[in-house]
């Protein structure tokens, strides 16, 4: 078994942060938080999800994100099935964050990208079929 169970962020602001992904997730909730250094450094970490997987948050981070329009190296974006898309984009749409783009809508999947506060690109996609050949564009 292979199961994805959390991505581990740095953020600069981690209200908004947690904000954008409430938006998306509202079923989500905060499961700890806590104070703490890295390397040296003191950080606040937040662990956002449900009882399986999560997101990591730590702040404040510092830098730029890495530019999306180049074949920098580094994360392209994260995505994540859901259902329901039609009202995840109204949700986010309703707390201020503007779709980045449409993705590529078939008979068998539908998705979107938007940008969250720090920069990643973030992909929500539904599935309309059960069929992975007829998901993937096979």
């Amino acid at each position: 078994m292979v199961r994805l169970e959390h991505v581990n962020f740095v953020v600069k602001n981690m209200e908004k942060t947690l904000d954008f992904y409430q938006a998306a997730f509202p079923h989500w909730q905060v499961r700890t938080t806590g104070e703490a250094e890295w390397y040296g450094v003191p950080r606040t970490w937040l662990h956002f999800g449900d009882d399986v997987t999560y997101l990591a948050f730590n702040s404040p981070g510092k830098g730029v994100p890495r530019d999306l329009k180049t074949l920098s190296v580094g994360l392209m974006h994260i995505a994540f099935e859901v259902t329901g898309l039609h009202s995840l984009i109204q949700r986010l749409i309703d707390a201020g964050y503007p779709v980045d783009s449409d993705g590529s809508h078939t008979e068998y999947r539908r998705n979107v990208y938007f940008i969250d506060p720090d920069g990643v690109e973030v992909e929500f996609v539904e599935y309309l079929t059960d069929d992975p050949r007829l998901r993937n564009g096979e």
